[in-house]
């Protein structure tokens, strides 16, 4: 290539990565992203994309199933499970393809290859063991990401034991089913497959599914999950899994003692993440690694003069629009942007995509509570909002936590149809530092899903409408 040297380069091209390159570009660095695999990263290419297609076909075959609900009727529906996952990967394609266009749009240079630290200021980039090219910048960010963990005797295998990348492209819907941890990535996957047919059982080690939920949130999930014909064991850890004759035998351990054999067609392990901090030049440097991820401090700056980490390589939460956000937040300190403030992970939302759907932002209620706060808390059910029962969808909650002396909301959260789509308004209002006053004198329109969250705040002040 022509021009190795740069203003920016930026190792990694994942929601992180290509992010923080065009707003670098768009700032006036010249700018270069080194990416090994796929434009997008796993999140577009293997994970919270093309999940959600699956998820969206997951939830077409719910609809039909309930066809005579809403006054239809259809004789010998089935699903084609090579369209279903054909359909995920076109839709990853294209996104990725997407990327590709935005970067050269900015003028980004894209390298392939893969990138490491090569000395001050220096990137060598790689490709089949091979080098490539050494790039020269004053600025370097590292976004490698992070990949599926895996454990001593759970070590998976690509055919009966799957991490995420395997459970998305299956080639024959499995009859029974093992999903290893009940975080967002084992829900999701423990979701969909239950909606197509699998018998699917849930192990997890702590006392609760969705474990970083709410309690209550996480109650009324495992509820639904139950009702929908999982098999769900908390407090339970799974320490053995043996193959035989194209099955997978799980030895599960109960929080009691008790231990029990069961038989599976397969099994998806979803029990972590850990950093991709290996093969990128870390050694000789003074950036340093605490249990797997890269320390930074509030502005991603690490201990080596000059370089950056964002994303899933510095620790949770693991989200996609977390990395996006580090990485516009550490190129416009590099640039020098005023007014910035650093990242609060507790203004961070997450959402589970599973059936029914959870959403959330800020302290839970217990957590709250451990923090010396006094709370007020407002509830409102699904079954008594309009909307939900027009759409059919009447199970849920929408819950509001409260600073009892402030009025500051602290966190908000949500089970139930489309709540993923709702927990931005409450971003919005807690970064922005809203009180109750903000959200009481807010007007939501009517009849939509909306208003559950106007009067989960009434709830918490007294002064709900509808329950």
């Amino acid at each position: 290539m022509a021009d190795t040297k740069f203003d920016m380069v930026v190792v990694g091209g994942g929601p992180g990565g290509y992010v923080a390159a065009i707003r670098a570009a768009q700032l006036g660095f010249a700018t270069a992203v080194v990416e090994s695999q796929h434009l997008g990263g796993i999140c577009l290419n293997w994970g919270c994309i093309p999940t959600k297609a699956l998820l969206r076909s997951a939830e077409v075959r719910h609809m039909l199933a309930e066809l005579d609900e809403y006054g239809f009727s259809a004789d010998n529906v089935s699903f084609d499970l090579k369209k279903v996952v054909a359909r995920s990967r076109k839709v990853a394609k294209r996104l990725s393809g997407g990327v590709a266009h935005l970067l050269k749009k900015n003028k980004v240079t894209v390298i392939d290859g893969h990138g490491r630290l090569a000395g001050k200021g220096k990137v060598a980039v790689g490709k089949d063991d091979k080098p490539v090219v050494t790039l020269d910048a004053k600025h370097i960010i590292l976004a490698t990401g992070a990949r599926a963990l895996s454990l001593s005797g759970l070590e998976p295998d690509g055919e009966l034991i799957w991490t995420y990348k395997e459970a998305m492209v299956p080639e024959t819907m499995p009859k029974s089913l093992l999903v290893v941890g009940s975080g967002a990535i084992g829900i999701e996957f423990a979701s969909f497959y239950r909606e197509f047919g699998a018998e699917v059982t849930v192990v997890e080690v702590l006392d609760r599914v969705l474990p970083v939920e709410d309690a209550e949130i996480s109650a009324l999930a495992e509820k639904a999950f139950t009702e929908q014909g999982m098999t769900i064991h908390t407090d339970a850890t799974v320490n053995a899994l043996d193959k035989k004759g194209g099955k997978v035998t799980a030895t599960i351990v109960h929080g009691d003692g008790k231990r029990e054999k069961q038989t599976y067609d397969c099994v998806i392990l979803a029990i972590g993440i850990i950093g991709n901090v290996e093969n990128i030049g870390l050694g000789g440097s003074k950036v340093k690694v605490d249990r797997g991820h890269v320390v930074v401090d509030e502005w991603l700056r690490t201990g080596e003069p000059g370089v950056y980490a964002i994303g899933d390589l510095v620790g949770p939460p693991w989200l996609a629009h977390k990395a996006s956000h580090e990485g516009v937040l550490c190129v416009e300190k590099i640039a020098g942007v005023e007014g910035l403030r650093p990242l609060d992970t507790s203004d961070i939302p997450g959402c589970t995509y599973c059936r029914p759907q959870v959403a959330s932002v800020g302290l839970t209620e217990d957590a709250a509570k451990k923090a010396g706060h006094e709370v007020k808390v407002g509830r409102f059910p699904f079954m008594g909002n309009g909307k939900a029962i027009a759409l059919g969808k009447p199970d849920g909650m929408v819950k509001t936590v409260f600073d009892a002396k402030t009025g500051e909301l602290l966190g908000a959260h949500m089970v139930g149809a489309d709540v993923s789509e709702l927990i931005q308004g409450y971003v919005v209002a807690k970064s922005m530092e809203g009180t109750e006053l903000d959200l009481l004198h807010s007007i939501f329109p009517h009849p939509t899903l909306s208003e559950m969250m106007h009067e989960s705040v009434l709830d918490a002040y007294g002064r709900a409408i509808h329950i």
